[in-house]
């Protein structure tokens, strides 16, 4: 099966794969995920390259996150309060907030986009996952 195809039958989170703040929040969507659907790949690597065609919004910069599901992809701060519905409560409840006008949600993103790597740093090796979760993520 093709990366396309794996990645437009199940929910995908693509992040920026040299951030560290990107990789501990992948760890903590992993630890709190209640139904185990979602999957994970870098905004650098093949799946998100043959996501683009289909789902012309997902940047070309690795300055977001995007939250693939279906038919829509979610950028910043929604793909966050939309994958929500994939975690355990409490987190899960954050879900009922993606009605909110993006634009006011997106500042606070944009300002942690702009020092995640002043703040977390920069990962320069992937950390393997775990037995279980290795199929989970794309390259």
């Amino acid at each position: 099966m093709s990366t396309a195809a794996t990645a437009a039958e199940t929910p995908v989170v693509l992040y920026d794969g040299t951030c560290g703040l990107c990789a501990r929040s992948v760890r903590w969507i992993l630890r709190h995920e209640r139904d185990r659907e979602l999957r994970f790949a870098p905004l650098q690597g093949e799946t998100a390259a043959a996501l683009r065609p289909r789902y012309p919004n997902i940047p070309e910069t690795i300055n977001t996150v995007v939250f693939v599901d279906g038919e829509r992809a979610h950028l910043r701060s929604k793909a966050f309060l939309y994958l929500a519905r994939h975690l355990k409560a409490p987190w899960r409840w954050s879900y009922a907030f993606r009605w909110f006008p993006g634009f006011l949600l997106n500042l606070g993103y944009r300002l942690v986009a702009a020092l995640r790597y002043r703040l977390f740093g920069r990962v320069d090796a992937c950390e393997l996952p775990s037995p279980e979760n290795r199929a989970r993520f794309l390259p």
